[in-house]
């Protein structure tokens, strides 16, 4: 499923444009998607970091902005959101742990330097990625950076990792009771994993998980009712509040901005793989 990560807060003429990539088959358990994004001038544009269940790493060429946004129910505007011209990288709950050494609770719901996790190897990794010649190359160099982070023992956590990835691949509802089910654990037992591990119960997962679905067809031109249904919300009424609750818009206004102002995510909707 595709993520979007963020849109800017001001509307510019000028949309920002974005390219996609899926990472090395090696780092697929770990990394959901590379993104290159540029403003329509290349400079800094605030954004308003919108609900999502991936980590993600936000490696601004220019600096300040070089962040790590964790996982969220909520919308964000703040002094760190704002970026301009680099690159995303988003990350499973398995991918937190194995590349930046801390269960993704640890960045739930926050946004942190990416200097605080990597150290030097930040700066570092910024002047690599802005002295590349081209798209192809960022992305190998991103292959090569995180490969090098991996344990040679690391390995997703099985269980948790099963639901979580149930839940967001899932084409509509999904009741937790099941997945605990398929897994041959008790609910409660699923919901402590997840609080343990990821920082978010299993049922806000799965209403990030329908969001962010909806945001997709969105992006792709859906009308707002096929949406609402599609997506498994009860009715327009509820698929307004959600909407407006998760992202502080209204499902017309997002609509609004995906189709007349020609934004894309910072991971975007279609992957373009240069493997």
């Amino acid at each position: 499923m595709s993520h979007v990560h963020s849109i800017p807060v001001p509307v510019h003429p000028e949309p920002c444009a974005t390219i996609a990539s899926l990472p090395h088959p090696r780092l697929r358990p770990y990394v959901v998607g590379y993104g290159v994004f540029r403003s329509g001038s290349g400079a800094a544009v605030r954004h308003r970091v919108l609900p999502m269940n991936l980590a993600t790493m936000i490696v601004d060429f220019a600096g300040p902005s070089r962040v790590i946004t964790g996982p969220r129910s909520d919308p964000v505007v703040h002094e760190q959101t704002a970026w301009g011209d680099g690159v995303s990288v988003g990350l499973t709950p398995a991918g937190v742990a194995a590349l930046l050494g801390v269960p993704m609770r640890e960045v739930a719901g926050g946004t942190f330097g990416l200097a605080d996790i990597l150290g030097h190897r930040e700066a570092e990794l910024a002047e690599r990625l802005g002295q590349a010649p081209d798209r192809p190359t960022w992305f190998a160099l991103l292959d090569d950076f995180l490969t090098a982070r991996l344990a040679g023992d690391a390995q997703p956590d099985g269980l948790t990792t099963h639901a979580w990835r149930r839940l967001q691949q899932s084409a509509n509802r999904l009741r937790i009771s099941a997945v605990a089910d398929e897994l041959g654990v008790s609910r409660r037992t699923l919901e402590l994993r997840f609080q343990r591990q990821i920082g978010l119960s299993p049922g806000t997962v799965a209403r990030i998980a329908r969001f962010q679905r909806a945001l997709h067809m969105l992006t792709r031109s859906a009308g707002l009712p096929q949406t609402a249904i599609d997506c498994g919300y009860a009715d327009q009424p509820h698929f307004n509040r959600e909407v407006r609750a998760m992202s502080g818009l209204t499902p017309t206004e997002l609509c609004a901005f995906f189709q007349d102002q020609g934004a894309r995510p910072r991971l975007a909707s279609r992957h373009e793989s240069h493997r």
